[in-house]
């Protein structure tokens, strides 16, 4: 396995590092502390084609108005990159990392489970950010335990009847597409919900410990109809097939900004330890510093390493991807907040202030090990596997 980045993987590398530096890193505080992310920074990443990467380049001739920008920019991207992207982004903004994460989700779940009619409509809109996609699955009551889900849905003639409520749903006061989880007649099922619906409303949240910019919100489903042609895959395949492949992509998009944070993390401590004196000399002196750093460094390569190999298993299809990239999102969410954690320590004081990024990546490092399956459910999935696989490798 050759995890050296091609030129072509370098230069875009280089674009994003550069996108980041102009248009996120700067401003990553001042969003947080409003709780918000700009609707034009997400055009600007629409127009520079990152939210349509992941969608086949057949999609964008549809689009009507065949200068636009997005349309131009956008050109499919391979796993790697598109890690790499999430990655850099994460580096500012894990907050950002979560409008990937959640629009990704709904891309990559047409593709493999909509319909002809669904794809042609919907992919070319949020390849272009024309429509941002959201994913709604968790309820108030039931968090890990999705699969069964409260929100209902009622056959109506040609119509479902929602009803039913959805929270921490990132980005869901922009969003305009949602991805929604609900039971018809007991059996888990997904369908498509637009902003626009009537009996369909947001509510932001606000004061969370972290992701503060993501634009939180809770959905309310009250007597929502839409056409069954909404429906996406059968009923029934909802949880298993659906929402299965929306949280593998999830937690493909949520490793590598977890990397990005611990890399962000990382590269502040350096900084700050090699300005910063203690004693006469400068903190990078001191043994206990020289500790923390080195686990710090090891820490998010091997993070780097996994997400590495889950792009490889991505880009082979090589059907042991799906854990291969649990194992992924599990260790570099815990990698994120140890090094942020760590970043807070040789920061001191200044680590738990707002004028310093370390203290917002702790704070998002956290989020990252409860959104997209917890810790908790990955070792849970882990170590099933463990069992499946070596116990049925020893020899009779």
């Amino acid at each position: 396995m050759n995890f050296e980045l091609t030129p072509e993987q370098r230069d875009a590398q280089i674009k994003f590092r550069q996108f980041v530096d102009r248009y996120v890193a700067p401003n990553a505080a001042e969003y947080d502390r409003n709780q918000t992310t700009p609707i034009e920074l997400v055009k600007i990443m629409a127009d520079e084609g990152y939210l349509g990467a992941l969608v086949p380049s057949t999609y964008l001739t549809k689009q009507d108005d065949i200068s636009n920008q997005a349309a131009n920019q956008t050109q499919e991207m391979d796993p790697l990159t598109w890690g790499i992207l999430c990655e850099e982004i994460g580096k500012a903004s894990g907050s950002l990392v979560s409008l990937l994460t959640v629009h990704s989700m709904v891309i990559q779940t047409l593709i493999k489970w909509g319909t002809k009619e669904q794809r042609d409509k919907w992919l070319p809109l949020l390849a272009t950010g024309k429509v941002i996609g959201g994913f709604g699955l968790t309820e108030a009551k039931v968090g890990s335990d999705a699969k069964n889900a409260q929100t209902t849905a009622i056959k109506d003639g040609d119509n479902y009847i929602l009803n039913g409520q959805k929270r921490w749903i990132s980005f869901g006061q922009v969003a305009n597409l949602f991805l929604i989880l609900a039971q018809v007649d007991g059996k888990a099922t997904a369908f498509l919900v637009e902003r626009e619906q009537d009996g369909f409303s947001t509510e932001p949240i606000t004061g969370m410990l972290g992701f503060r910019s993501a634009m939180l919100a809770t959905l309310n489903m009250e007597n929502c109809q839409i056409p069954a042609s909404n429906m996406v895959g059968k009923i029934g395949f909802g949880f298993s097939h659906v929402a299965g492949t929306a949280l593998d992509q999830g937690r493909y998009c949520i490793a590598w900004g977890c990397v990005g944070i611990a890399q962000g993390s990382l590269e502040a401590s350096l900084s700050y330890s090699t300005q910063r004196k203690q004693f006469g000399v400068s903190l990078k002196e001191h043994q206990l510093i020289q500790e923390l750093v080195a686990d710090m460094i090891t820490q998010t390569q091997a993070a780097r390493m996994l997400c590495y190999n889950a792009a490889f298993l991505r880009q082979s299809k090589d059907p042991s991807v799906i854990m291969e990239t649990s194992m992924a999102k599990y260790f570099a969410s815990r990698t994120a907040l140890k090094v942020a954690s760590d970043a807070v320590q040789i920061h001191g004081a200044n680590g738990c202030s707002d004028s310093y990024p370390v203290e917002r990546h702790f704070r998002d490092a956290k989020i990252m090990e409860i959104i997209e399956g917890s810790n908790q459910m990955q070792q849970i999935i882990i170590s099933r596997y463990g069992y499946q696989k070596y116990l049925s490798n020893q020899p009779k």
